[in-house]
């Protein structure tokens, strides 16, 4: 059996999960099949890890918040006649127990075993860890 691997992507300037719905459904309009894509200039070397039922999962403020399933890679030629990978994603955005991210650039892989769970049906958002605790997590280094 292939293994499975799944992205991690901060999401820049988005406030929240609802805006990061309102973002994607905004910019989705523009494509002809109407999915969410985040494009990208590099192109993913663990493809079919990702495609063998991989997500993005988002970091909002520090956290990681929320996934996407990952359907399909296309290839974009921009404007500048740059080569880029446009990520399709499911629309339904699954909320997801919070973890704590440090900021990076661009994606990063993140294994199965390590991703955050989904949250229950009935469980829209976990309840934020006070600041003093994600300030000593911070210091030591956790996050």
């Amino acid at each position: 059996m292939d293994k499975t691997v799944n992205l991690v992507k901060l999401s820049v300037g988005t406030e929240s999960v609802e805006t990061l719905a309102a973002w994607q459904a905004e910019y989705a309009a523009r494509w002809p099949d109407g999915l969410p894509r985040h494009v990208t200039r590099m192109w993913p070397k663990r493809e079919t890890e990702i495609l063998n039922g991989g997500s993005i999962f988002w970091v909002i403020k520090g956290q990681i918040q929320c996934r996407q399933r990952i359907l399909r890679m296309e290839e974009v030629i921009g404007e500048d006649g740059v080569r880029r990978c446009a990520i399709v994603l499911e629309p339904e955005i699954h909320m997801t127990q919070t973890a704590l991210k440090r900021p990076f650039q661009g994606w990063r892989y993140l294994k199965v075993e390590d991703s955050p769970a989904d949250l229950s049906g009935t469980r829209k958002q976990e309840e934020p860890l006070p600041a003093e605790l994600s300030q000593a997590l911070a210091e030591i280094g956790v996050i």
